[in-house]
């Protein structure tokens, strides 16, 4: 196969694209936005918005590059549309509720879970790469056998892949925002393939980030200095962006007790910063955030190496949200750090493209996640406890009675599980489906869906 040419478009077809983070950051990494798939209309339009006002595209190209509604729908977009299209680049920000530690953890019976059918959607589109991302709920071991059957079918679609989490303020981004990342490049291109190297340089505390802003409405600056010494770390997680939350507010208590530290009010966002004169009421630890305080938090703007070597903040992106506040908070809530997304970009451009430097490729689609899982989906019969510990020793894993019987109850929740007991009274296992949804006409994801999209987002 020839190189790909150094100064070519490279094209992205982005799914669960939201307000746009993972966006700006793949456009600013050298990609071009085939289109963009969203549910909520509101989101759409602050993509469409941007991607004309902010990306150059023109109305009639942002117009036709979102489209909006439920992203498994065909009515929505037809993905036939794209096969043999050399597209290079499937990515998307995929419901996080069925894998975060906040919600249920129910995985593949989620029927927000769209990761299975995203893996599908790869193998059928054939793109050059895949990213996808999601909460670090997904590391745990709750979920090693449905991680090892992504790395599986991904083989099989003939990609490399690999998880990562990577941690946003590791990439100049003033928030502890741990997200779990999944590359899958194509054989040919994974060898020039290196996850992002982290910045040298610590992101901005949370006042030295936004003290500008805090004091744009005339509140006094000996208050908004005050203020800033105390606002002295970064920030926690940005949260609340689930519909099931109702208003906008900065999350669960101890986060709120984080925030608390910092000087900032978390039950609630404000219209505007505050005003001349403005004092914290009794029991309030400070100012509340505007919404572009949290964008700015969440990386919607530019942060470029200062001369000696720290960083400065620079002029704002310029994307403006569509929507009422609540909306927009969550949109910003539900976003993929922009910086993040474009050193991902960056990264797999290169090994799109063969500009990085080629490494040994080490065939890491044999490595093992889960044990049990691999060997109930690779043997003919039923096992019991005692047919797996053993066969397991012989392959050198060395697992104990409850061990297995663990992996066997996560196994049950996202593969069907047979369960047999013999005349003697021994109970064997047999693995059978994968429980997601990747796309079939008759899969409960379908009803259940309609029945909650209301609270989906």
């Amino acid at each position: 196969m020839a190189a790909p040419e150094p100064d070519r478009q490279l094209e992205v077809i982005e799914i669960c694209a939201g307000a746009g983070g993972q966006t700006l950051g793949l456009e600013r990494a050298g990609f071009r936005h085939r289109i963009a798939v969203e549910l909520d209309e509101s989101a759409a339009n602050t993509l469409r918005r941007n991607l004309h006002e902010v990306l150059g595209y023109s109305q009639e190209e942002a117009a036709d590059t979102v489209r909006v509604g439920d992203v498994a729908d065909p009515n929505t977009w037809d993905p036939a549309e794209f096969k043999g299209k050399d597209i290079d680049l499937l990515a998307g920000g995929v419901p996080c509720p069925p894998f975060s530690i906040a919600g249920k953890q129910l995985g593949a019976n989620d029927e927000r879970d769209l990761f299975a059918w995203a893996v599908q959607l790869c193998g059928e589109i054939q793109p050059k790469a895949l990213l996808l991302e999601n909460v670090r709920g997904l590391s745990a071991n709750r979920f090693t056998a449905y991680r090892q059957h992504v790395l599986d079918r991904l083989h099989e679609y003939g990609y490399i892949g690999d998880w990562k989490l990577l941690h946003a303020n590791e990439f100049g981004v003033s928030q502890l925002r741990p997200r779990f990342v999944l590359v899958a490049i194509k054989r040919e291109y994974a060898e020039y393939f290196h996850w992002p190297t982290p910045h040298e340089a610590e992101p901005p505390s949370v006042g030295e980030l936004l003290e500008d802003l805090m004091g744009s409405n005339g509140w006094e600056e000996d208050q908004v200095a005050e203020w800033v010494k105390k606002a002295n770390d970064i920030a926690p997680t940005i949260v609340g962006g689930s519909k099931k939350h109702g208003g906008a507010d900065l999350g669960p208590t101890r986060a709120k007790r984080a925030w608390a530290a910092l000087g900032v009010d978390a039950m609630g966002v404000a219209n505007e910063p505050p005003e001349k004169g403005w004092r914290a009421p009794e029991g309030v630890p400070g100012p509340k955030l505007t919404t572009a305080m949290v964008a700015r938090i969440q990386g919607w703007h530019d942060f470029e190496p200062a001369v000696d070597g720290g960083s400065t903040p620079e002029d704002d992106f310029g994307w403006r949200f569509h929507g009422r506040k609540t909306s927009v908070y969550r949109q910003i809530g539900n976003a993929f750090p922009p910086p993040v997304a474009k050193a991902l970009g960056v990264a797999i451009r290169q090994a799109i493209l063969q500009e990085a430097e080629r490494k040994e490729l080490v065939e890491n689609t044999d490595r093992v996640l889960d044990p049990v899982y691999k060997l109930l989906r690779g043997v003919n019969r039923p096992l019991t406890v005692d047919q797996i510990i053993e066969r397991l020793a012989k392959q050198g894993t060395l697992l104990g009675q409850s061990d297995v019987e663990r992996h066997l109850t996560h196994l049950g929740h996202d593969f069907a599980v047979t369960m047999t007991t013999r005349p003697n009274g021994a109970v064997t296992y047999t693995l059978g489906e994968f429980k997601a949804f990747t796309g079939q006409d008759g899969h409960q994801r379908h009803e259940l869906f309609t029945l909650h999209r209301g609270k989906i987002s």
